[in-house]
């Protein structure tokens, strides 16, 4: 990691308060009620990254609008009390309420309902001059953001990914943004609609002319990706994990890869370092609280017996930290009661 006291990763968005239901057996029907066989509650959105970035001792720094509601400050108490997110770039919005998402997770996907409003803070102004950092991990719009233009300027090195296209079009205009980028992570279903292609293989093959490093992300088939800089070229497959909740896995995903970037490793293992972190928060849930960080690593390696993923993770008894910090605290039921 750098010695420095740049933030190491520097993120921007919207957060939500999570509300997750998992055991559903099926999806509910219109006039019917379904009980769950589990819940969890806890910030997401932006703070899935924020939160998988600084449990693996990334120093990590959030602009982001709360609401002046419960829901703001329990996020703002999980995300900088608990977790060590520094929000001096956040704001708290009078008047305006945090958004709040029911997620229905169901297999190895879920539904979303969310209640809320644009803030009132766009990210430009929450950003201002966007302070030097190492990296920062963005979400790429239709609408460029002026403050990526300045921190990839000023030398950050920008990770980007990119969400589901409603209207379909699929607009390959979006793809100039990356110039700016030195790495882009979209899922299999976005690299081959933005490219036009129809295999990851071959999306990938022309997003590697546009931006030095890219991945494709594949779910249960794990993800491939290639380091135009080194020549390397990686491919590695999923973990055999049940999911509970896949909620945030894309966003555990990039933080890790971030993570194992910014230490060196050679792009297989960082490719397999992000699946698996990937894998293990699936089995919690929600996104933010569901992020392993170096403690579930660590506990996953010391109770690993499978000769093959032992031969294949074998470096994480080199990457591994001597101070894996404390336990993780994964999504309560409820959140806790506010002290007077």
């Amino acid at each position: 990691m750098v010695d420095d006291d740049r933030p190491e990763v520097l993120l921007t968005g919207l957060l939500f308060y999570d509300l997750v239901l998992t055991g559903l057996g099926r999806p509910p029907t219109p006039g019917e009620e379904i009980w769950t066989a589990g819940m969890g509650c806890g910030p997401g959105g932006i703070a899935n990254l924020a939160v998988a970035a600084s449990r693996l001792g990334l120093r990590t720094s959030l602009a982001t609008v709360f609401g002046d509601d419960f829901y703001g400050a329990h996020c703002r108490q999980v995300l900088a009390g608990q977790e060590g997110v520094d929000l001096t770039l956040s704001r708290v919005a009078d008047g305006w309420h945090t958004p709040v998402t029911v997620a229905l997770a169901h297999g190895h996907d879920r539904a979303l309902v969310t209640h809320g409003q644009e803030p009132p803070y766009s990210q430009d102004v929450l950003m201002g001059n966007p302070p030097e950092a190492c990296t920062a991990l963005v979400h790429l719009e239709a609408e460029p953001r002026a403050w990526l233009a300045e921190a990839a300027a000023n030398g950050t090195r920008i990770y980007a990914d990119v969400g589901w296209d409603p209207t379909r079009r699929w607009s390959t205009d979006l793809l100039d943004q990356l110039a700016l980028c030195h790495a882009f992570l979209p899922n299999e279903a976005e690299a081959m609609a933005y490219t036009r292609t129809d295999s990851a293989l071959a999306a990938l093959g022309t997003l590697a002319e546009l931006v030095p490093v890219a991945v494709v992300t594949r779910g249960a088939d794990g993800a491939i990706a290639v380091d135009q800089a080194t020549g390397e070229y990686a491919e590695v497959p999923a973990l055999d994990i049940d999911v509970l909740d896949a909620t945030g896995a894309g966003d555990v995903f990039g933080a890790s890869f971030v993570a194992a970037s910014l230490g060196g490793w050679p792009l297989a293992e960082r490719l397999r370092f992000a699946v698996l972190a990937a894998g293990l928060s699936v089995q919690h849930h929600g996104g933010a609280l569901a992020a392993p960080g170096w403690y579930g690593v660590d506990r996953w390696w010391r109770s690993l017996r499978d000769p093959g993923l032992k031969r294949e993770y074998a470096f994480l008894a080199d990457r591994i930290p001597a101070d894996v910090g404390p336990p993780v605290r994964h999504a309560p039921v409820t959140p806790p009661a506010p002290r007077p």
